[in-house]
């Protein structure tokens, strides 16, 4: 591939790639494989396309901890100023390990424990995105326990279709699991600001991923802020805060990528006149292309016709393209011009463990190292120990230094919290 299509962070130097200043090989020779590895710089980009585009409105870019978790990718994203939207106990404390404070933390998911609400409290969080009545009773449970008063925004389904690549990656239509149903959410509004340990502060919206077009926030931003009426006419005079969600599309082959000023252009007209803050909840816009899975071959093979790259990434390593049936860009570190239609598969004991099927690639040999790209997003963060497989390494690249921000797991690791005789106890 050209360099032209490469992702920011990731270049050709004499052909072989480089993420920023540091060859791609000799990251795998520090590291092995297979090895996450992540562009800081890459990241810092998206963020200031994203906070440029919205300069002159009050918004907050809280990143989606559950596109990418590791420590030190939330630092790179801490130190220019983000917050964060968590959705479960363990992202909130990543999130304080990082050194994000309570008000920079926004606590969603359609399934909070009671444990994982009271955490939220203790840390101080900024808002709870609350997605059902039940949830508000018993966010309001814990407050009173406390003697404070939580801050909670309704996450409302907008109940508007998109196009998505994936149907598992549409989450505002109707019938989805997400959020409160739209034709009940002013009611759940007057519950919420009904509850004396709770202080109403926002609504919240999340349409899907990878969207490319603006017409469908449109039409779901359409609702929110008429909906944002009704409430602020139903006495909730605390709404402060629009939370819009995330979903900005980003190319992984020939997609289109979601044009963000025009993006920045509509939401800014919608709101115009709202008096409302916005947060925006960007998770695989920042950090999908700024990552790349780095995996050896180990065997080349064919069955009838067919030709197989075998190489040491798995399907336990990146769950995308078996799961989601995703496309990954698929290259030679240091390609040797030769080309080959072939599957590029891993070492998991599945038929649906696979990297890319029929695909026109590098003519590879046994050894050489492969890099799989956009991997940045919902790649190591989905990562497993099927076939008791460790898991892979993970890599951050600043400049010229790089650092190993994951230890690669060893067979020790995988039985750490196992035992072989249990302690038996009474029923």
């Amino acid at each position: 591939m050209g360099e032209g299509v490469l992702a920011s962070g990731f270049t050709r130097v004499g052909g072989a790639l480089h993420c920023e200043g540091v060859p791609a090989e000799r990251l795998a020779a520090a590291a092995g494989t297979p090895t996450y590895v992540y562009s800081a710089g890459a990241v810092r980009t998206q963020f200031q396309r994203l906070q440029d585009a919205f300069a002159g409105v009050q918004h907050r870019i809280h990143f989606s901890v559950k596109a990418n978790s590791n420590l030190a990718v939330l630092g790179v994203l801490q130190r220019l100023g983000a917050g964060v939207d968590i959705v479960s106990g363990g992202e909130l404390y990543r999130a304080r390990m990082a050194g994000f404070s309570g008000r920079d933390i926004v606590f969603s998911g359609v399934g909070k424990t009671g444990r994982e609400l009271e955490e939220a409290l203790d840390a101080g969080v900024l808002f709870v995105n609350a997605e059902s009545e039940a949830e508000l009773h018993l966010l309001d449970d814990a407050a009173r326990r406390r003697g404070v008063r939580a801050p909670v925004a309704l996450r409302v389904n907008p109940e508007v279709a998109v196009h998505t690549p994936h149907a598992y990656t549409r989450t505002g239509d109707r019938g989805h699991k997400f959020g409160i149903a739209f034709e009940e959410a002013r009611a759940a509004a007057r519950v919420a600001a009904g509850l004396r340990s709770l202080r109403l502060v926002g609504l919240d919206m999340h349409i899907g991923s990878q969207i490319a077009h603006f017409e469908p926030y449109g039409t779901a931003l359409e609702r929110m802020l008429a909906l944002l009426d009704d409430v602020r006419a139903d006495g909730a005079a605390n709404v402060e805060y629009l939370d819009i969600g995330g979903g900005l599309a980003v190319p992984y082959d020939d997609e289109e990528e979601a044009d963000v000023d025009s993006f920045a252009a509509g939401v800014k007209r919608a709101i115009a006149g709202a008096d409302i803050k916005l947060v925006l909840e960007p998770g695989r816009f920042l950090v999908a292309n700024a990552g790349v899975l780095l995996t050896r071959v180990l065997y080349r093979k064919r069955s009838g016709a067919k030709a197989f790259v075998v190489a040491d990434a798995g399907m336990n390593d990146l769950v995308r393209p078996s799961h989601y049936q995703a496309f990954h860009r698929v290259d030679a570190v240091s390609p040797s011009g030769a080309r080959v239609v072939a599957d590029v598969v891993g070492p998991v004991c599945e038929s649906g463990d696979f990297l890319a099927l029929e695909r026109e690639i590098d003519d590879v040999a046994p050894g050489d190292l492969l890099a799989v790209h956009s991997a940045g997003a919902y790649g190591f963060v989905m990562a497993s120990n099927y076939n008791s497989r460790p898991r892979a390494a993970e890599v951050l690249v600043d400049g010229e230094r790089f650092a190993i921000v994951t230890e690669r797991e060893s067979y020790e690791d995988l039985v750490r919290r196992e035992r072989v005789a249990p302690e038996w106890r009474d029923g």
